[in-house]
């Protein structure tokens, strides 16, 4: 996978965020699609919607300048299919 990076971080418009409400801890969970499976918790949250994604851009960013300086390979991004 290419990843052009940017100042201070890596371009993850190409990334999917699932961003839900939680009503029982009142907080916008973020799930990282790409990510299941390949961490631990591809998980993050934010008090706001704007919160979230700014976390979930974070979560994204983190991941992929880790994998890429351990010379591990980055999960590719999913495309959107329409039928």
């Amino acid at each position: 996978l290419e990843t052009s990076k940017r100042e201070g971080g890596f371009m993850n418009s190409n990334y999917s965020m699932l961003i839900q409400w939680s009503d029982e801890d009142k907080i916008f969970v973020v799930t990282i699609p790409e990510f299941v499976g390949r961490v631990m918790m591809p998980f993050t949250h934010g008090d706001s919607y704007e919160d979230a994604v700014q976390a979930g851009q974070e979560v994204i960013e983190t991941f992929l300048e880790f994998w890429t300086e351990d010379g591990q390979s980055c999960p590719e991004p999913q495309n959107l299919v329409m039928a």
